[in-house]
């Protein structure tokens, strides 16, 4: 697929773009859009993040973009990475790279000035596509065309090594697999399944971001399932069972069919024994927000109605239980949970004593609203002259 340029796409004219080509000399051939930006716009989708690569080497990037006026963030310098954030537009400005040692973990590099060998340290042939941002050609070193094409995820190089220099790319396999995969590269997978103990040596928040991307890709159900075949999780996450392969794929299918969209901690919640959801999401260094959902996802859809459970746990939690359980979730679709119209304050001014009393009225008073379906502040007003009077009497009793 030769002489192959790159299509016009909205994020080609964002604010600042020009400018920072002009610093960076993309006219004399010094700066190439590289990566997802490419691969994704000739594939039809939105872009999100812009990539640069350039044979400066970071200090002079600096120079340039500060020269013009561009602001640079040093993000990652010591591997060549420059945030330049130009007109309110950031892109990740990458010297040119080779490396020099890997541990499967982290990788030490040397800078250099040819595209090639920059490419041949990427990890994927569909990820080493490189534009010209002048006239839009794009430069393919081994393949990526024909892959994007085939819709095939295959590694550049023997796919071992490449694992072996960063054990994250077994996940990413199946991660971009699930995204844009169409028939799964044979010898790809071969070489995972052999090295997936490789993946023990990473650190549990790698394997998490990995998985949780992965969970909300267009094909996550068959790609976990083959890899719940393949034994891949059995070294980090052997919790998943081809039970929760199968509350995965009905989740996904309640999701479609509800117009949810897919929710990676939902997803994970199904794929997992209930018992062991906090136990993974501690491993996992889950937020506690997070690993909160994680745990509760399982709760059941309580005997409220569903607008009820989403009040009480709110909506996204709601939403979790209900789909997992198989329950109707549609009274929730655009639905924000309201306020309690009325408070403990106004309980007191009803002739309540602050206290206790107070707060036990208030539940009763927001429990009958609720079940109400919640009313306007005029029935709520009611309610709380009705259980008032009704604890005031049985004061009186007393």
């Amino acid at each position: 697929m030769g002489g192959v340029t790159l299509p016009d796409a909205p994020w080609r004219t964002r604010p600042g773009l020009a400018a920072l080509e002009r610093a960076l000399d993309a006219a004399g051939g010094h700066a190439r859009y590289v990566g997802g930006a490419v691969r994704d716009t000739l594939l039809g989708l939105d872009v999100a993040d812009i990539d640069l690569a350039t044979p400066f080497v970071p200090e002079e990037v600096v120079r340039r973009l500060e020269g013009a006026g561009i602001r640079a963030v040093p993000t990652g310098i010591a591997h060549g990475t420059i945030t330049a954030v130009s007109e309110g537009s950031i892109v990740e400005v990458t010297t040119l790279r080779r490396d020099v040692a890997t541990d499967g973990r982290h990788a030490v590099v040397a800078f250099a000035d040819d595209w090639r060998e920059d490419a041949a340290r990427r990890d994927f042939t569909i990820n080493a596509l490189y534009a010209d941002p002048v006239s839009g050609a794009v430069h393919d070193y081994f393949g990526g065309l024909d892959d994007l094409a085939a819709r095939r995820v295959r590694f550049i190089g023997d796919p071992h090594r490449r694992i072996a220099e960063d054990h994250l790319r077994i996940l990413r396999f199946f991660r971009f697999h699930a995204r844009f995969g169409d028939m799964i590269d044979a010898e790809g997978l071969a070489a995972c399944v052999a090295r997936a103990n490789d993946l023990m040596a990473l650190s549990r928040e790698r394997v998490a971001a990995e998985l949780l991307k992965l969970l909300v890709a267009p094909g996550a159900v068959a790609v976990v399932r083959l890899m719940h075949e393949s034994g891949i999780f059995r070294p980090v996450l052997p919790e998943i069972d081809g039970d929760g392969v199968a509350r995965l794929a009905a989740l996904a299918e309640r999701e479609r069919a509800a117009g949810v969209a897919p929710d990676s901690i939902r997803r994970l919640a199904a794929l997992l024994p209930p018992a062991t959801a906090e136990g993974v999401g501690a491993r996992l260094k889950l937020s506690n927000a997070d690993r909160k959902r994680l745990v509760q996802a399982s709760a059941g859809p309580g005997d409220e109605g569903a607008r009820a459970l989403g009040y009480r746990v709110g909506t996204a939690s709601a939403l979790d239980r209900l789909l997992l359980a198989g329950e109707d979730s549609a009274s929730l679709k655009d639905w924000t949970p309201p306020a309690l119209p009325i408070g403990g304050g106004a309980l007191v001014a009803r002739g309540l004593t602050r206290g206790p009393e107070v707060a036990r009225v208030l539940r009763r008073v927001e429990d009958r609203w609720v079940a109400e379906n919640f009313p306007d502040a005029a029935r709520a007003e009611a309610i709380a002259d009705d259980e008032v009077a009704q604890a005031l009497r049985a004061t009186r009793k007393a």
